[in-house]
């Protein structure tokens, strides 16, 4: 269940993707009703805070519609929405996916517009406007590795392919929507096993070729540690975790919660 997560440690940044089909993505899954219900839910409480679209991004914005209608993973039929907020809406209510749209300019990529519901501890609000290296500052390491390599993969990356990968952590609450104003239980030397659930988020990545754009999902899977204890996937996450470097575990928010998750994780 978490194997396939595992394969690459969480502490090595890595742009390799792998080439998947948009619809695969982008779809709908089997939760369909009951993940759109709580996107809708959250954008009808506090859109402010989980949907973002600047003026220039109306372009991409519509761009990115017509390739989730060509799909089959937006409904088709009306007419295209008026003004930037108004489409970014639009793709949040009727996507599973959050999602980011990101604009190629010379020597630079920057997120003009979004609809993030299910955050794990970031804010779109915060992001908006932002270059990548910007966005991803806070990484420990990251801009020093691979930064120059994400701008370029990011302006070079070629249409019709949905780029994939993953990006694992772990939560010590099962809600979706972690953002940092809803102050979620944060992990920490008390916690139970049984509090903890590893949180993926899959991402994909696709070119806008018209607006010289992307567009970045982000599909979120969280599953309870509970069961894990003395299994093989269980001691592998925990060998993972007591071999994370310091500021890597802290940047991820279990630094003072990783030996005891781990050391339950490897029981017999």
């Amino acid at each position: 269940m978490i194997a396939e997560y595992l394969t690459e440690s969480p502490y090595r940044f890595s742009i390799a993707f792998g080439r998947g089909e948009f619809a695969d993505f982008w779809g709908a899954s089997a939760e369909n009703e009951r993940i759109l219900a709580e996107r809708r839910t959250w954008l009808a409480a506090e859109e402010e805070r989980y949907l973002a679209a600047l003026p220039e991004s109306g372009p991409l914005l519509e761009e990115g519609r017509e390739i989730g209608i060509g799909a089959g993973t937006l409904p088709g039929g009306g007419g295209v929405a008026a003004d930037p907020v108004s489409m970014a809406r639009e793709l949040g209510r009727n996507w599973e996916p959050d999602y980011l749209v990101l604009k190629r300019e010379p020597g630079m990529v920057r997120l003009v517009a979004g609809c993030v519901c299910f955050p794990s501890s970031w804010s779109l609000e915060e992001k908006i406007g932002g270059r990548i290296e910007e966005i991803h500052g806070v990484v420990p390491g990251l801009n020093e590795r691979i930064g120059m390599q994400i701008g370029t993969f990011l302006e070079r990356i070629k249409p019709g392919v949905s780029w994939t990968r993953n990006n694992w952590g772990l939560s010590r609450s099962p809600e979706w929507n972690q953002h940092p104003a809803r102050k979620t239980p944060r992990l920490d030397g008390t916690v139970r096993l049984g509090e903890v659930c590893f949180r993926v988020e899959e991402q994909s990545l696709v070119a806008l070729p018209k607006s010289n754009g992307v567009l970045f999902g982000i599909r979120l899977k969280v599953i309870p540690l509970a069961g894990f204890p003395g299994s093989p996937e269980g001691k592998s996450l925990g060998d993972l975790l007591e071999t994370m470097p310091e500021e890597m575990a802290a940047y991820k928010g279990f630094d003072k919660a990783r030996a005891r998750i781990a050391a339950v994780l490897k029981q017999s």
